[in-house]
């Protein structure tokens, strides 16, 4: 198995190998152009969790693997360095220090994340809004957590939310915030997009055979050293230790989780966990305990997971549906029971 895909956002769960897991090879004919031994393996920190990169398909020129390293670290690096919610100098942090509503200047790369956030965050009727971060605090996670104890209060969750108070002028490259106090946090689309950007750095260096993940958020090009397509696991939920739900076989394609298992903590019998309905100001409640989007970019992988796994199980899928997004749902049934289905889109592409 080439990497275990887990909902656990923030922080790397591991690669396994399939021996390890009793798991067997993915069907497939072996490439015989990606047929090789040898397979570069980079690891390093990133976006407070950490990158794991696969690289086939060798031999490898004197050099490439030092070159790889710090190509895939400087992708990273830019993506922190603009979007982290925990450094001060970030362009997000600066913007949300932003004291008015006059135009703020940002780089084309940040406007063009916010982008799509925002077309997310209309398709999904705002189940997905990167300005929940003072909610996302309230409730006792992200950069700004408040301590825990016990539910917020309603002034705490009176700070303003809302996607539409967020205006964007790609052509200046400018934000504007309705409201002085608004707050963005793209913890859930950056790490996407930071591993997208990765990916690229790799193909500008002429690798044609990779799986780039960070965090949890894995995507592939090519086929792995076997010459078959890269093999992602999908974490059953609730499994203490870490159990496999599902392997799916990817190439050319990006995956990202969103669950409730790994991230929360209880109070008076309920699981409080980081999956914020921007709509309620809470945390979504629900039978869905994971939902994993399959798509071509890494970015729009990680918030279609997040909106799809606010919405929960129904309106969830009829959103999946709607935007023939590839999604598979895992949800709890009566006794502690799991059911999984996937979308019209994830059928078809024969990952059930």
């Amino acid at each position: 198995m080439d990497a275990l895909l887990s909902p656990r956002r923030r922080h790397l769960v591991a690669a396994f190998g399939a021996a390890a897991l009793g798991v067997g090879c993915s069907r497939g004919t072996p490439d015989a152009g990606a047929r090789q031994a040898e397979v570069l393996r980079l690891a390093g920190a990133t976006m407070g969790s950490t990158f794991n990169v696969r690289i086939a398909g060798g031999p490898f020129a004197a050099g490439f693997e030092r070159e790889a390293h710090a190509a895939v670290s400087a992708a990273f690096a830019g993506v922190v360095g603009r979007m982290s919610g925990y450094d001060p100098g970030s362009e997000v942090a600066r913007l949300n220090r932003h004291a008015g509503t006059t135009p703020f200047a940002l780089s084309g790369q940040t406007v063009a994340v916010l982008e799509r956030a925002q077309q997310i965050a209309r398709a999904s009727g705002g189940a997905f809004d990167v300005t929940v971060a003072p909610l996302v605090g309230a409730w006792g996670f992200g950069a700004a957590a408040a301590p825990r104890s016990g539910l917020p209060d309603a002034r705490s969750l009176a700070s303003p939310v809302g996607w539409r108070g967020l205006a964007l002028d790609p052509g200046t490259r400018q934000a504007r915030k309705a409201d002085p106090a608004l707050q963005v946090d793209l913890s859930g689309i950056a790490k996407g997009h930071g591993v997208d950007r990765a990916a690229q750095a790799l193909a500008d260096l002429g690798a044609r055979h990779f799986m780039v993940e960070a965090g949890g958020e894995i995507r592939t090009r090519g086929r792995n050293g076997q010459g078959l397509p890269w093999r992602i696991a999908i974490e059953r939920p609730d499994a203490w230790p870490q159990q496999v739900q599902r392997v799916l076989a990817l190439s050319d394609a990006s995956i990202a989780t969103s669950g409730d298992y790994r991230n929360f903590w209880e109070h008076a019998g309920r699981r409080i966990h980081h999956g914020i309905d921007p709509r309620t100001r809470a945390p979504s409640d629900h039978r869905l305990a994971s939902v994993s989007v399959l798509h071509e970019e890494c970015m729009a992988a990680d918030a279609w997971a997040t909106a799809l796994f606010v919405l929960g199980p129904e309106r969830g899928r009829e959103l999946a549906e709607a935007e023939r997004l590839s999604a598979l749902f895992i949800v709890r049934e009566r006794g502690g029971a799991l059911r999984e289905f996937g979308s019209t889109a994830f059928q078809r592409m024969g990952r059930t």
